[in-house]
C-alpha cells in the first residue's frame, strides 16, 4: 500500500507539472513603456503599425472617426483590442463595423500579443487627454441631459450615468469615460450596438435597441460635453 500510495503520489506531481508547464502563459504585469513604444513606433518587424498616425499622440486623437483613448481604464482598452481581433475558428470578432464588415482595426491587432494588447492599454491609462471634444447641439440639451441622468423609464432604458457616472468618467475597469469623447463616436458605436454588429456587450445591445435616433443623438452630443 505505501509503495502504490508513493507511486500514485509520483504520478499526480508528474502530471500536474507537465499540465503547468504546457499551460499557455498569460501577460505578465503590463509594461507601460513598451506599449508607449508601440503606440508611438509600432514594430515593423512584427508588422504592427503606429497607433498615433490615426489616435494621436498620447491617445488625444484630432479626428472624430478615431477615438480619444487617452486616460481610459487600461482594463477596458485592452479587452477592446482583445475584442477586435478574430478568434481562432470564428467568423467575424466581436467588434465589427456597419453591417457586419470588419473595421481596420481588426487588421491592426492581429499581430498584437495579449502582453501587447496590456502595454498598450497601460500606457493610454496613464495620458492625459490633451484635446476633448465637446457638445455641439444646443437643442439636444434636455433630452440628452434627461436621458444621461435618468434613462428612459417608460422603455427600460437606465441613466447613463448610473454606470458612466454623472460626470462622465466611467468606472475603472469596467466602463469608459465619455466626457470628451467625440460625439459622433460614441452616437455610431450606439447604433452598432442597436444593430448587433458590435457584440461585445449584451447590456448595451439591450439599451441602444430600446433607443431612437434622436434619443442617441441627443445623449451622445451631452456626454461629449460633460466634465
Amino acid at each position: 500500500m505505501s509503495v502504490a500510495a508513493l507511486l500514485l503520489g509520483a504520478f499526480v506531481v508528474s502530471t500536474t507539472s507537465c499540465l503547468a508547464a504546457d499551460a499557455p502563459a498569460g501577460p505578465t504585469k503590463p509594461d507601460a513603456a513598451k506599449g508607449g513604444q508601440l503606440y508611438e513606433q509600432g514594430d515593423a518587424a512584427r508588422n504592427i503599425t503606429a497607433c498615433v498616425a490615426c489616435h494621436g499622440a498620447g491617445g488625444s486623437s484630432t479626428i472624430p472617426a478615431n477615438p480619444n483613448l487617452a486616460g481610459q481604464p487600461h482594463e477596458y482598452l485592452a479587452k477592446q483590442l482583445a475584442d477586435f481581433k478574430l478568434p481562432d475558428g470564428a467568423k467575424a470578432p466581436a467588434r465589427n463595423g456597419s453591417g457586419g464588415n470588419p473595421t481596420v482595426m481588426t487588421a491592426n491587432v492581429a499581430p498584437l500579443t495579449p502582453q501587447d494588447m496590456a502595454n498598450i492599454a497601460a500606457y493610454l491609462s496613464q495620458q492625459p487627454l490633451k484635446e476633448p471634444a465637446t457638445a455641439g447641439h444646443k437643442e439636444w440639451v434636455e433630452l440628452g441631459q434627461k436621458i444621461w441622468r435618468g434613462g428612459l423609464p417608460e422603455r427600460n432604458v437606465p441613466a447613463c450615468a448610473s454606470c458612466h457616472s454623472p460626470n462622465g468618467a466611467g468606472m475603472p475597469a469596467q466602463y469608459p469615460r465619455l466626457s470628451g469623447q467625440f460625439p459622433s463616436y460614441i452616437e455610431e458605436q450606439l447604433k452598432l450596438f442597436r444593430s448587433g454588429d458590435r457584440k461585445n456587450s449584451d447590456p448595451m445591445h439591450t439599451i441602444a435597441d430600446r433607443m431612437s435616433d434622436a434619443e442617441i443623438q441627443a445623449v451622445s452630443d451631452y456626454a461629449a460635453g460633460l466634465r
